[in-house]
């Protein structure tokens, strides 16, 4: 979890403080998901773009997502697999071109320690099949201080019904 990667001497001098409310249990990367298919099965049901994001650990193009700037109310869904992930009221504009929720459904979500971009980073990964959605960081504007940074082509979305 974030907040004992942090130095115990920093922790206690207060400096990372802002660290301590994202208590994170990251997951093994070698993880078997109730949901699991061949990559030529993926290949077949998934978009290339798709693929490379959900299979691949890939990231679109700030700014260019589907959801990005969405605001509907419902429920977003893994792409891969259904799942539901986030509801819309944990949604909000976080400026940095990928669609940002400040919490995800419980259960939803696994998180492993992601150092691909020469730091420590979050990634966040669906609990049911695995698949990439994007990642978590502390530096959220609500009072959960979270920003769950996430790929358009990674989810879908379930309008809600009046």
């Amino acid at each position: 979890m974030f907040s004992t990667m942090v130095p115990k001497k920093q922790q206690e001098k207060g400096i990372v403080s802002t660290l301590r409310p994202l208590i994170l249990f990251p997951m093994s990367k070698n993880k078997k998901y109730p949901i699991e298919k061949s990559e030529k099965k993926w290949k077949a049901e998934l978009s290339p773009e798709e693929f490379k994001i959900l299979r691949e650990k890939g990231t679109e193009y700030p700014f260019t997502g589907q959801y990005n700037d969405h605001y509907e109310d419902g429920t977003y869904l893994c792409k891969g697999c259904g799942t539901p992930l986030y509801e819309s009221e944990s949604k909000f504009d976080s400026h940095c071109g990928w669609p940002s929720y400040d919490k995800s459904i419980e259960g939803a979500l696994d998180m492993i320690p992601d150092h691909s971009a020469g730091r420590l980073r979050m990634e966040i990964v669906c609990a049911n099949c695995g698949g990439h959605q994007g990642h978590v960081f502390n530096d959220g504007p609500t009072k959960t201080r979270l920003r769950y940074c996430v790929n358009s082509a990674s989810i879908n979305f379930i309008k809600k019904l009046n």
